[in-house]
């Protein structure tokens, strides 16, 4: 993973994060930019993404204000009346007015493209945008530029870190992937969920985070239609804590799986293996 982040700082190419859902992928951009002392820049992504949200457009409302001020200000003026070349060339003159900077809201491409200052861009979901709005993500990062008609062609004075992520809900396409370093990213192995859990929880001690891993870990392995987040096993293991439990049994997993499982079927499923762990809800992870 560190090689992978490396490589990519220096080839100052993007890095396509593919894996299951609750794996770390939008926390490993998080981490880059803390360590680097970077701004976090994210697009969130969602079907129905278009320019306007990820790239930039007009404050329309503003322009408006202003077409109507300078109609008032003509009104009131004899020398701007008329339909002459005066007039003509007040239009000219508001039109480059009101496409100016001061009417462009910048979104998240544009907004880490113009900066000076380090970025790191996260573009979170990438695989629930549709075809078109990947080509748009595409055309940005490939030179990173944007070309706006009114103002020209905005270049990256420092290019950003970029980190896609993605669940795997559709095949993104080739010509996205080859621009990017890809990095898979799995749910972490049991030591390292153990690790997480120590790391990240105050107060939990070593016999707690060890079951609270092993517990999850077997959760993984049944059929669930959502399994079990990192961050949803740091909830749980900060839930124990605050209960004061020490050592979870069956019964104490069962009260608190909610934490971990939001699905009705799933929390059936689950509080039914845990009831044949025989009151110690750790014999659950016994093929962990």
């Amino acid at each position: 993973m560190a090689g992978v982040v490396h490589l990519a700082d220096r080839l100052a190419k993007p890095v396509l994060v593919e894996g299951p859902a609750g794996t770390g992928k939008t926390e490993l951009a998080k981490s880059v930019a803390r360590v680097t002392a970077s701004r976090l820049i994210r697009l969130q992504c969602y079907e129905g993404l278009d320019e306007s949200k990820a790239l930039y457009e007009w404050n329309y409302r503003k322009q408006l204000l202003r077409i109507q001020a300078q109609q008032v200000v003509d009104d009131d003026d004899p020398l701007a009346s008329g339909a002459g070349r005066g007039a003509a060339r007040t239009w000219h003159e508001l039109e480059e007015d009101i496409f100016s900077e001061e009417f462009l809201l910048t979104r998240p491409l544009l907004e880490a493209i113009r900066t000076g200052e380090p970025v790191v861009l996260l573009i979170d979901e990438v695989d629930r945008v549709e075809l078109e709005t990947e080509a748009l993500l595409l055309e940005v990062l490939s030179d990173y530029q944007v070309s706006i008609p009114e103002l020209g062609t905005v270049r990256a004075e420092r290019i950003p870190m970029v980190f896609l992520t993605s669940n795997n809900t559709r095949e993104l396409s080739e010509a996205l992937k080859r621009r990017c370093l890809y990095l898979h990213l799995d749910y972490p192995s049991l030591e390292r969920e153990r690790e997480i859990v120590l790391t990240r929880v105050p107060g939990v001690s070593e016999e707690l985070a060890d079951q609270v891993a092993r517990i999850v870990r077997s959760l993984r392995t049944l059929e669930l239609k959502k399994y079990p987040s990192v961050s949803e096993t740091l909830d749980w293991a900060r839930t124990l804590v605050v209960l004061g439990v020490e050592s979870v049994d069956a019964e104490q997993a069962k009260a608190t799986l909610h934490v971990l499982l939001k699905y009705r079927s799933d929390l059936e499923r689950a509080a039914k293996e845990l009831s044949m762990g025989e009151g110690d809800a750790n014999r659950t992870a016994r093929h962990a």
